[in-house]
C-alpha cells in the first residue's frame, strides 16, 4: 500500500505527462483527476485562478501555466506522478523538459479545433522518445465538437495507430458520457469510427494472428481485443483514443483507468547506482534552490552526497521533499521511478545528470528562441537587482541565456515571443519588486561560412606565451551547428592544449563578422604548436578566437534568417488577401485547399517578416482568422536582406587590441 504522499517504494506507479496545445483543457483535466481520485476535497479552477497546479500569482492572474507542475494521485493503489505543461508555444521549453522524464503521457486534443501546430509538435517529440501515449479528445459538450473529424484529423496528421476504447453519447449540449468499445456486448456507435470493428482492424496492422481471425471472419472476443492493445499501447505502437468533456467531469474516471492500463510503469532497480537528471529547478524561500529531480536507478537519501556528472562537482542533499501542487512534504528518501524536488544542490542546473549517465534518455530539443529583447532597470542602481532576478529566472529556464554587458550596462534575454515578454515583467514586478522596461525584440539571425578557407594564428608575442594554430574551416549541412575535430598528434600539442582549444571554439563562434552566431559548420585543427618554456594553457584560450576569426575572414560569411512553419485558417472570403500578405512577407507556401467555407494555406515564412501578423490577420477577419507557427529552421537570407548586430568587447581581427584586452592592459 502507499500512504498520501506515495513514501514506500514497492508501491506500482505511472509517471504521466499531459501535454495539449494552449487552451485544450489540460490544467483543468488535471484538477479533475486529482479531485475524483480523492487527492483534493474541492475543485479549483483556472479561469478563478484556484487551479491546484497554477501556483505562480501570473498564473492565477492570467488564467494559463506558464512553467510545468508537479502534482501526484493514488488511484486504485497505483501512485501517479502527473506533470502538467503549459500549453502555449511562449513556454515550450517547460514542455521540452518535461518530456524527458516521463514514461507515458496523455496528449489532449479539443474536439472543436481539433489538431493544431503545437499538438503535432509535441506528438512528433513523444514519438522521437517512443513515450506511450493516450489520446484524449475532451470539450465534447462544446458548440462545434465534431469527434469524427478530430478522428480522421488525428489519424491524418499525427499517427493512423489511434485506436478508440470509447465511444460518444450524444454531443455539444447532448454529450452525457461515453461507452466502452473493448467492453463485452458494447452497442454499435453512432459516430464512425468509434466501434469494436474499428479497434480490430487498426490492431489487425500490428497483430498477425488478430490479423489472421479478421481475415477469415472469426469472432475476435473484446477481452482479447483489449489485451493486444495493451501490449502495443505500452510498447508506443498502438495509442487508445478516449472522449470526455473534463470541465464536467465526464471521462475523468475512463481516464484514470486507461493510465493504469495502457501505460507503462518506470522500469530501473533502486538497488542500483544512482542515474537521474534534474528537469527543474526552483528556489524555495526557506530551503533555496530545489531541483526536481527523476531517479531511474538506484536511491537518493536525505544527507547523501551526490556526484553531478555533468559538472563534476558533489553536493550534499539537505532535503527530499515530494512537491504536491502548493504543498510540500519531506519524504527522506527518493527511489528509482520516481520523482521528487533535491535541496542542498546549490550548482545544479536543469539537464544535469547526477551519477550515472547510462540510464538517463536523452533531451528533445523542440524550443528554439528566436527573439532577442535588451532589459532596461527603472535606475542604474537597479541593475544589480535586475541582474541578479533575471540570473535566478534563467536558472530555471536557461533558454533565457541572459548576458549582462558591464562595460555597455546591457541586459540582454532571448525570448520566444510576446507573451512571455509579458509574464517577464509581471515575474520581476510581483516575485522581485522590479519595474524593468524591454525594449522592442529583434531577430536572432546566424551566420554561416560563404566557402571553405584557412584561418592561422602565430600567437608568439609580448612574451611569455606561445600558441600557434591553423585551422580548417568548412561550411556544413544546415541545421548541423557546429562540428569540431582536431588532426594534431599529442607529441605536436599537448592533449591539455588540445582540450582547452576544443573548449573555446564555441565560445569564439557566438560572434561572427556580423555579430551573430556562426553555425553549420565544420572545424578542424590541422595544425599545432606550444613551447616548452614559454606557452600556458591560457594562450590557447587567447589564441583560439583570432585563428578563426581571422579564418572567417577568409571564407566570409552569409546571413542566416529563422523560419517559422505556418498554418492559416481564415473564412474563404479572405483568402485572396491572405495570398497577397504571404507574398509580401516572402513565404514559400504550398496551393491553398478549401475546406467547407474555410480557406486553409500552409507554408514557411520569415520570421522577421511575419512578428506582427497574428494581430493583423485576426483584426483583418473580424477575429475568425487562425494561424498556428512552430520554427521551421534557418536558411540564407536574401542579399537584399541587410543584418548586422553590434560587437560585444573587442574584435579578435584586431589582434593588436584583443591580446591587450585580455591581458586587461588596454587603457580606456
Amino acid at each position: 500500500m502507499v500512504d498520501e504522499m506515495g513514501k514506500q517504494l514497492s508501491v506500482s506507479r505511472r509517471n504521466v505527462g499531459i501535454f495539449a496545445h494552449v487552451d485544450a483543457g489540460k490544467t483543468t483535466t488535471t484538477e479533475h483527476l486529482l479531485y475524483h481520485s480523492g487527492r483534493i476535497r474541492a475543485l479549483g479552477s483556472v479561469d478563478s485562478g484556484t487551479a491546484q497546479t497554477d501556483s505562480m500569482d501570473v498564473e492565477r492572474e492570467r488564467g494559463i501555466s506558464v512553467r510545468s507542475a508537479t502534482t501526484a494521485f493514488s488511484w486504485k493503489e497505483t501512485f501517479i506522478n502527473l506533470v502538467d505543461t503549459p500549453g502555449h508555444v511562449d513556454f515550450l521549453s517547460e514542455v521540452e523538459r518535461s518530456l524527458r522524464v516521463m514514461d507515458g503521457a496523455i496528449l489532449i486534443v479539443s474536439a472543436v479545433e481539433g489538431v493544431q501546430s503545437q499538438t503535432e509538435m509535441i506528438w512528433h517529440a513523444l514519438q522521437s522518445l517512443q513515450i506511450p501515449t493516450l489520446l484524449y479528445v475532451n470539450k465534447m459538450d462544446r458548440i462545434g465538437a465534431d469527434p469524427a473529424r478530430v478522428l480522421q484529423e488525428i489519424h491524418k496528421q499525427l499517427t493512423p495507430m489511434a485506436v478508440p476504447i470509447y465511444a460518444p453519447l450524444g454531443i455539444e449540449d447532448t454529450f452525457r458520457g461515453a461507452v466502452n468499445v473493448l467492453a463485452e456486448g458494447a452497442p454499435s456507435a453512432p459516430t464512425p469510427g468509434f466501434d469494436l470493428a474499428a479497434a480490430v482492424e487498426k490492431l489487425s496492422e500490428l497483430d498477425e494472428p488478430l490479423l489472421s481471425s479478421y481475415i477469415e471472419g472469426v469472432p475476435i472476443p473484446a477481452r482479447e481485443v483489449k489485451t493486444t492493445l495493451q501490449r502495443y499501447a505500452r510498447q508506443g505502437l498502438a495509442y487508445p483514443l478516449l472522449v470526455g468533456a473534463s470541465s464536467k467531469g465526464i471521462g475523468i474516471e475512463e481516464l484514470m483507468e486507461a493510465i493504469l492500463d495502457y501505460l507503462p510503469g518506470p522500469s530501473g532497480s533502486a538497488e542500483q547506482p544512482l542515474s537521474a537528471v534534474v528537469f527543474k529547478v526552483e528556489r524555495d524561500k526557506t530551503m533555496g534552490r530545489m531541483a526536481y529531480v527523476r531517479v531511474y536507478e538506484g536511491t537518493i537519501r536525505n544527507r547523501d552526497t551526490l556526484f553531478n556528472a555533468t559538472r563534476g562537482v558533489e553536493e550534499k542533499v539537505t532535503q527530499i521533499r515530494k512537491i504536491d501542487g502548493r504543498r510540500a512534504e519531506d519524504i527522506g528518501l527518493v527511489a528509482a521511478g520516481d520523482i521528487a524536488a533535491v535541496c542542498g544542490l546549490t550548482q545544479v542546473r536543469i539537464g544535469d545528470v547526477l551519477g550515472r549517465p547510462e540510464a538517463v534518455p536523452p533531451a528533445p530539443r523542440l524550443a528554439v528562441p528566436l527573439l532577442t529583447v535588451q532589459v532596461h532597470a527603472q535606475s542604474d542602481a537597479q541593475y544589480p537587482a535586475l541582474v541578479a532576478a533575471l540570473q535566478e529566472l534563467t536558472d530555471e529556464d536557461p533558454l533565457l541565456d541572459l548576458q549582462w554587458l558591464q562595460e555597455e550596462r546591457e541586459l540582454h534575454v532571448k525570448v520566444m515571443g510576446a507573451i512571455q515578454l509579458e509574464i517577464l515583467t509581471s515575474l520581476l514586478d510581483s516575485r522581485f519588486g522590479l519595474q524593468a522596461r524591454f525594449d522592442q525584440p529583434s531577430v536572432i539571425y546566424k551566420e554561416t561560412p560563404s566557402k571553405s578557407g584557412e584561418g592561422f594564428i602565430a600567437y608568439t608575442m609580448p612574451k611569455p606565451c606561445w600558441a600557434i594554430l591553423r585551422f580548417q574551416i568548412e561550411p556544413g549541412e544546415p541545421g548541423s551547428g557546429l562540428v569540431y575535430q582536431s588532426l594534431v598528434r599529442g607529441e605536436q600539442l599537448l592533449a591539455q592544449y588540445q582540450n582547452e582549444v576544443e573548449r573555446r571554439v564555441p565560445e569564439a563562434l557566438q560572434q561572427g563578422l556580423l555579430g551573430w552566431e556562426v553555425t553549420d559548420l565544420k572545424v578542424t585543427l590541422t595544425y599545432g604548436e606550444h613551447h616548452v618554456w614559454h606557452t600556458h594553457p591560457l594562450d590557447f584560450a587567447v589564441a583560439t578566437p583570432m585563428g578563426l576569426m581571422q579564418g572567417l575572414a577568409e571564407t566570409g560569411t552569409k546571413l542566416l534568417e529563422p523560419m517559422l512553419q505556418v498554418r492559416i485558417t481564415v473564412p474563404e472570403a479572405y483568402g485572396g488577401k491572405v495570398l497577397s500578405d504571404l507574398v509580401q512577407m516572402r513565404a514559400i507556401f504550398d496551393p491553398p485547399q478549401i475546406s467547407g467555407d474555410r480557406f486553409v494555406v500552409e507554408g514557411r515564412l520569415p520570421a522577421a517578416t511575419s512578428l506582427d501578423y497574428p494581430v493583423k490577420l485576426s483584426a483583418m477577419s473580424g477575429g475568425r482568422g487562425v494561424i498556428t507557427s512552430s520554427f521551421g529552421g534557418y536558411q540564407p537570407s536574401p542579399p537584399d536582406v541587410q543584418a548586422e548586430r553590434k560587437r560585444r568587447g573587442v574584435n579578435p581581427l584586431d589582434q593588436s587590441k584583443y591580446i591587450l584586452a585580455v591581458r586587461k592592459a588596454l587603457s580606456t
